[in-house]
């Protein structure tokens, strides 16, 4: 959510923003806001001056009193009766006024990132550099389902049965390299200096609507029926959430923590589930990481941030190019954001394993999230990454570490959490 100083001083720059991001139905929310909040400023004068004239008279009525003028007193007591009703009335058409407003400030995006490459959705994003030679080898790789059930190590049918479409059970020692990656991503980022957390994995729903859109929130989360909580779709939504309302001093800023979830998201629209595989699932598992810092800070922790995740995959062997958000594919409370892609040596194209965002203030705004500085009270920054979501990232790591017999190699990295395996093989 934007600083609504900016529709009242910079009405151009906030719409030349929406054109960027090819959302102009919206344009007509600026001038709507505009004037919805010359209104509450109309209001506000208007209160004050009537308070000031209560008190005056509220002043003359004690003295009025005093000298035994008691018709004179009473007089002035039914004038500040009216004015009394008055402000009622003033407060109650005020508060409505802002309520719209804030409505209508949810929407209005974000203003990105000078940097950010002007383009309608996620085909025209940009690549900005691989990491890794892509290699292809001159032996079949099959789709990863079957690497999985070649090593007794993946049953959807089952999970049909029990769960629907959508759900897997992992087995024996797939399920084992899953979670490796998961304690692996942990640790390395403990090593990097974060603080590790596991975060409630469900929230109310003001944190929701802080933390993201409303169009968001109906195409991912799953709410708990007769309750005011819904299922995380990730864990930046708990961690943010963590800070609603507080007051950090500046001194302790950053704030820099990694957190593990399962996430659960419904996957409706245009890209749907994957009937088979793991790459599209209701349910995951994620490493993340957050920070909350300073606003002049906040693009440097965005550079450090995307380079950890592209370390980890570099780490499991995994070749992986990072591409630059385009205006029309961020999220409207995102500043910036650029993705992390895994090379597929099945496909022979890169896949997305990891996204990063700064949000500027956006978020911090929406759940009243403010450093205290010398010069005041002021929003911060805040920032999420993904470290790893797997399955996702389990994909990723059998194509680049399956050998020609049918095998596994397991990574350095992994083989202290594999028990000293060196590889899977089939039984």
């Amino acid at each position: 959510m934007i600083d609504i100083k900016l529709i009242r001083e910079e009405r151009e720059l906030v719409k030349e923003n929406i054109k960027k991001k090819f959302q102009d139905e919206k344009l007509p929310l600026v001038d709507e806001v505009y004037e919805l909040d010359q209104k509450v400023r109309e209001l506000k004068t208007k209160g004050d001056n009537l308070r000031k004239e209560r008190n005056n008279k509220s002043d003359s009525i004690g003295k009025l009193m005093r000298d035994k003028q008691i018709e004179e007193a009473n007089t002035l007591k039914e004038e500040v009766n009216k004015i009394n009703q008055e402000l009622i009335t003033i407060e109650e058409e005020e508060n409505k006024l802002n309520k719209k407003i804030q409505e209508i400030m949810l929407i209005i995006p974000q203003i990105i990132d000078k940097s950010v490459p002007i383009g309608k959705d996620d085909s025209e994003n940009v690549e900005v550099k691989k990491y890794g030679e892509n290699k292809v080898p001159n032996y079949e790789i099959p789709y990863h389902a079957d690497i999985c059930e070649s090593l007794n190590g993946l049953d959807k049918e089952s999970a049909g049965r029990t769960s629907g479409n959508g759900f897997y059970y992992l087995i024996g020692d797939i399920a084992r390299l899953h979670e490796a990656i998961i304690a692996y991503a942990r640790d390395f980022m403990i090593d990097k200096g974060f603080t590790y957390c596991v975060p409630p994995f469900m929230i109310r729903s003001d944190v929701v609507t802080g933390v993201m859109s409303f169009a968001e929130m109906d195409a991912m989360m799953y709410k708990i029926e007769g309750e005011d909580l819904y299922l995380i779709g990730t864990s930046e939504h708990s961690m943010i959430g963590k800070f609603k309302g507080e007051l950090i001093d500046e001194k302790k800023l950053p704030i820099t923590m990694t957190s593990y979830s399962p996430c659960f998201r419904k996957e409706v629209g245009a890209h749907g589930l994957e009937e088979r595989g793991l790459y599209r699932v209701h349910q995951f598992e994620k490493q993340e990481m957050i920070v909350l810092c300073k606003p002049k800070d906040a693009m440097e922790w965005y550079d450090k941030m995307w380079q950890y995740t592209v370390e980890f995959f570099r780490n499991l062997d995994v070749p992986v190019r990072t591409l630059e958000c385009c205006s029309g594919d961020l999220a409207d409370l995102k500043v910036k954001s650029c993705d992390v892609e895994a090379w597929s040596p099945r496909q022979q194209k890169y896949f997305e394993v990891g996204s990063c965002s700064t949000l500027g203030d956006a978020q911090a705004r929406r759940l009243g999230i403010k450093m205290k500085t010398e010069k005041g009270n002021e929003y911060l920054a805040t920032l999420n990454n993904t470290v790893v979501a797997t399955p996702r990232g389990l994909i990723a790591l059998l194509e680049n570490n399956y050998q020609e017999d049918g095998s596994i190699k397991i990574p350095k990295v992994l083989q202290p959490y594999m028990g000293g395996k060196e590889k899977i093989e089939k039984k």
